[in-house]
């Protein structure tokens, strides 16, 4: 069975060669289609021929220190039928990697220098580096030196296709681009049948898979994957280059499809083995996009690679053999080597094997291109190889010369040979056509030419402007001349306007007074109509509708005769007059929501401010940020985000003056400029209504949604602040809504600069903060309210700063929030709680829980389950002694999400508390989703719980909904003892706050714990 199925991929990779045949015919110029099919055979006799006698032998026989092989030439002795089928499958390889070069010099390179190369390829260079990387394929004992540092290239991505681009790279180098090639920019010598190409391409594919499937040496459970790897590479390098391709120069090219196909194969041959098919399909892409701008390379380098072997297997089969480290399965690999190890070992083997396969290359092409030139001369290049190289003609050239002879004696008389029944001959006969026709209108031509003469002036200057509409008229306007531009523009037969005055017909009754006063004058006075000017007027159609029109008024007649004529060039710039208006309010307004645009908004305010310099008077400028907007275009796309920034302009143009300067600055951003008698009371109800409208439900992807949006105030009297730091000062006073709550606006105060240069400071001392020890935890008691003792500790982190001293946690808190060290700082934490934990067991001491408060961004990364069970399994601590405290926000924002997050927290037995619980806007409905454990009520509601009504009905709410789920209620900020009294009539569980104790240091738990006394 193993040696059937490498006989039949055998026979699969052979096809490869008449796929090369195809491609390369196609590719190439039907002048040069008969050598390129000559020296396709003939690459394969020879290479076949040399592979047997010793190339075979240098590749696989006994080894020399992994270098070359001393056996097996002539193929040995009584092979093996196994070895046999081995052979002619290796065979097929190097036929293939000989082939690949040869296809790259085609349309310049002699016969003898096709042999050459093949000879170069086959003998010094393929079997050496073959015996590197597979010298122990067939034995399974690795005997090259490069596949004993464990070098995997599975079916030849580069032992196979960059060799073959390597050693085609030092041909070009040294042979050159075709004539004409580089002449003209972008310019490329097009192939004589891209069809046939097409079908090459089809080959060689169907063909890999004998290639890719083959090289497994036997038939295997493995074999299917690798053909599907093979052809969802080949699938996707092909997509990819052709929507590159497409976004690049706007069109879909047939040989980029090709190339990508090719690409995607050469890229998946060395790691087809060992990768998934989603592997694949990213290997195929990447390799596609390498195809797509190594031949961009090749083309800024002027490097003619004539079915560019360069990009498709030098690029692509250098990325194929790195993709096996980057991406392979280890275990499939079967090196034993680390990722990183064979990603040093691939790129050794890619970088020794290339060195060689070039140098060796260019020497010998060097050498021999001194002595025997491998490039045919000029004339043989530009008449085609069929004919220098192989003295066969084609019916394109026998007809092209008979043309050039013509052209050359210059007599066109008589005819160029046709060959009948063939497409070349349908087109001599069609040309000696065109000949008689020619012949025939040169001698009608003659005939007319004095009646032409005699009319010369007027029918010229009608010929010269025959686009646009053309009237000729006298002295007195009337109509001579109109043509059918003008009958179709102006809605007029000629018939019906012939002796009709033009300016009573078309011109409008406001500009017709003037009009007839130019002609009397012979249209040479400084206004209105004037002669040889490009004159803008309105006109009108026979159905009264009016239009702009350039009009250019040229005289018609010789000077010295007594009739005067005139001729209008008439354009209708009505489209133009429309696109100058479209280009205009593309550079004044947001094309989505039709507000002005930011550049033309700093513009209109920094005119207001300068006004109001010189006049008395205020400018308010509001900058609005809808708060959920993100959510929104994350949860039901950029349409829906959209279609809400189109309503936001809509309303803000309900609320807002005709006066009023409104604009988009930028994704969910909108700025507004009232000017005048504004006062500050009066842009603080004008924020209040826009806050009003802004609060209305908006239906979005058949949803009804809230947006809330937050508002910065900031106003210049007199002109006294500029623009830029008047929107900074916007800005800034919008960011202190956001912290106040969102919903809602805010004044911009001196004092927010320096919260704003503080929350700076703070955001770049952070890195500095963990490195150099700054950070430190307190623990607040948590203690029982039935029985008065403590049940466990909230870590708090607090932050002494070298130079500021002890930052509050209200200053720096937020900060972290909203930097990308969030996640950083939140497992400093958690393994400093643990650390602690494990040393206060050491210590003999009672453990009790820590609750950690864990930041949204961190809990639904992927890394927080997976860091708790490795610190927790490190220091021998149980997830029973830690509890993870989330804000309800948090939770509502991706409740999937967030619901898959707690879940795998649960199953470390760690406890999950919903912190701040009730300052949300969540539904009740979403509490029995989540598995939690506890309910903290935030110290908003208990500040007053015992003598406010209202906060006293909302703590009792919350005790009575966690106990009806069973949970667990703690109350935080507790700090008297009517407020304790409160809870433990009512139930509450739990209670931590300053009536207790403060936060204190890790040493003073011990000695708490001992006296369980208040160290308040």
């Amino acid at each position: 069975m193993d040696t059937l199925w490498l006989l039949c991929s055998a026979c699969l990779v052979f096809t490869m060669q008449a796929g090369f045949l195809c491609l390369e015919s196609g590719l190439v110029r039907s002048k040069n289609s008969i050598n390129v099919a000559a020296k396709n055979i003939t690459d394969f006799t020879i290479s076949s021929a040399i592979f047997w006698l010793i190339g075979f032998g240098i590749m696989f026989g006994d080894s020399v220190s992994g270098f070359f092989g001393i056996s097996h030439f002539m193929f040995g002795e009584k092979p093996t039928a196994s070895l046999t089928t081995f052979f002619i499958f290796q065979m097929m390889f190097c036929g293939t990697a000989a082939t690949l070069v040869s296809g790259a010099v085609a349309e310049r390179t002699s016969y003898i220098g096709y042999v050459i190369i093949t000879i170069t390829i086959t003998l010094l260079i393929y079997p050496v580096i073959g015996h590197w990387a597979w010298a122990g394929i067939y034995n399974g004992n690795p005997t090259g030196w490069l596949e004993q540092l464990g070098f995997v290239d599975f079916a030849g991505s580069t032992v196979v296709h960059s060799v073959g681009g390597w050693v085609a790279l030092a041909a070009i180098l040294i042979i050159g681009p075709r004539i004409g090639r580089y002449d003209v920019s972008d310019r490329r010598i097009p192939g004589s049948n891209l069809p046939m190409a097409v079908l090459g391409a089809m080959l060689i594919w169907f063909g890999w898979f004998g290639f890719n499937g083959g090289s497994t040496l036997a038939w295997s459970d493995n074999v299917p994957s690798i053909l599907l790897n093979t052809l969802v590479a080949a699938v996707w390098g092909g997509i990819s280059t052709t929507l590159l391709k497409y976004f690049s120069d706007g069109y879909v090219d047939v040989l980029m499809i090709i190339n990508g196909v090719l690409g995607g194969l050469v890229s998946i041959t060395a790691n087809c083995h060992a990768v998934s098919s989603d592997q694949a399909f990213l290997i195929g892409i990447i390799g596609g996009i390498i195809v797509f701008y190594g031949d961009k390379l090749l083309e800024w380098k002027k490097i003619d690679d004539a079915i560019s072997v360069i990009p498709v297997h030098l690029f692509a089969g250098i990325w194929g053999t790195i993709a096996l480290a980057l991406l392979g399965d280890p275990a499939q690999i079967g090196t034993g080597l680390s990722r990183l190890d064979q990603l040093e070992v691939q790129l050794l083997g890619i970088g020794t094997i290339g060195l060689y396969s070039f140098v060796i290359a260019y020497v010998v092409f060097k050498i021999i291109n001194r002595f025997y030139p491998l490039r045919v001369d000029a004339n043989a290049e530009l008449i085609g190889l069929n004919v220098a190289e192989h003295r066969v003609s084609t019916e394109v050239f026998d007809l092209l010369s008979a043309m050039h002879h013509q052209q050359q004696k210059s007599d066109f008389s008589s005819t160029v040979p046709v060959e009948p029944f063939t497409e070349v001959g349908q087109i001599a006969q069609q040309y000696n056509r065109v000949i008689d026709k020619v012949n025939k209108e040169i001698e009608q031509r003659d005939q007319a030419f004095s009646a032409y003469k005699e009319s010369e002036f007027r029918k010229g200057a009608i010929l010269q402007a025959a686009m646009d509409c053309i009237v000729t008229i006298n002295a007195r306007g009337e109509i001579i001349e109109f043509n059918p531009a003008a009958e179709q523009c102006f809605g007029m037969s000629k018939r019906s306007v012939l002796g009709q005055n033009f300016f009573v017909l078309f011109i409008t009754e406001q500009s017709r007074p003037a009009a007839m006063n130019n002609l009397s004058q012979g249209f040479v006075s400084g206004d209105g109509l004037v002669l040889k000017r490009h004159n803008i007027a309105e006109l009108t159609r026979s159905d009264g509708e009016e239009f702009p029109a350039e009009v250019v008024i040229t005289q018609t007649t010789d000077t010295t005769q007594p009739s005067v004529e005139y001729t209008l060039h008439i354009r209708d710039i009505t489209q133009q007059i429309k696109l100058q208006n479209r280009l205009k309010q593309l550079a004044y307004n947001d094309p989505l929501t039709g507000l002005y645009n930011r550049t033309y908004f700093m513009s209109h305010l920094k005119q207001l401010i300068n006004y109001h310099q010189q006049t008395p008077g205020s400018v308010v400028l509001m900058f609005l940020d809808l708060d959920q907007f993100k959510k929104i275009n994350d949860n039901l796309g950029h349409k829906a985000g959209d279609e809400l920034l189109c309503e936001v302009a809509l309303r803000l143009g309900k609320v807002t003056r005709e006066l009023d300067l409104v604009g988009r600055w930028g994704g969910d951003e909108f700025v507004i400029v009232l000017s005048g008698d504004i006062s500050l009371t009066t842009a603080e109800q004008k924020a209040m209504d826009i806050l009003g409208v802004m609060r209305a439900p908006v239906t979005l992807a058949q949803q009804n949604l809230v947006v809330p949006t937050s508002i910065g105030i900031a106003i210049s009297e007199n002109g006294q602040i500029q623009a830029e730091q008047l929107l900074q000062h916007a800005d800034i006073a919008m960011y202190k809504a956001k912290q106040a709550g969102r919903n809602t606006y805010r004044v911009y105060l001196e004092e927010m600069v320096e919260k704003s240069l503080q929350h700076f400071q703070l955001e770049h001392a952070l890195p500095d903060a963990i490195k150099h020890n700054q950070f430190f935890l307190e623990y607040q008691p948590k203690v029982s309210c039935e029985t008065s003792e403590v049940v466990g500790f909230e870590a708090l982190l607090r932050w002494e700063h070298p130079e500021h001293g002890l930052i509050m946690p209200g200053d720096f808190i937020p900060v972290i929030d909203e930097s990308n060290m969030i996640i950083d700082v939140g497992e400093w934490v958690i393994e400093k709680v643990i650390q602690q934990l494990s040393a206060w067991r050491d210590a003999g001491a009672t453990l009790l829980p820590i609750a950690i408060n864990i930041s949204g961004h961190h809990l639904h990364s992927n890394t927080l389950t997976a860091y708790v069970e490795k610190l927790m399994a490190q220091y021998g601590i149980s997830g029973e002694l830690l509890e993870f405290e989330i804000t309800e926000g948090v939770l509502t924002g991706n409740t999937e999400e967030s619901i898959a997050a707690l879940k795998a927290l649960k199953k470390t037995n760690i406890r999950l508390s919903i912190d701040d619980f009730g300052t949300g806007y969540s539904s009740l409905s979403y509490l029995k989703k989540f598995p939690v454990d506890v309910l903290k009520i935030d110290q908003a509601f208990i500040r007053e719980c015992s003598v406010n009504v209202e906060d006293a009905a909302i703590c009792k709410a919350i005790i009575t909904l966690a106990k009806s789920l069973g949970l667990e209620v703690i109350a935080e900020g507790v700090e008297n003892q009517e407020q304790l009294q409160f809870l433990k009539q009512h139930h509450c569980d739990v209670y931590q706050g300053y009536y207790f104790s403060r936060s204190i240091a890790a040493k003073h738990v011990m000695t708490l714990l001992e006296q369980n006394l208040s160290v308040s």
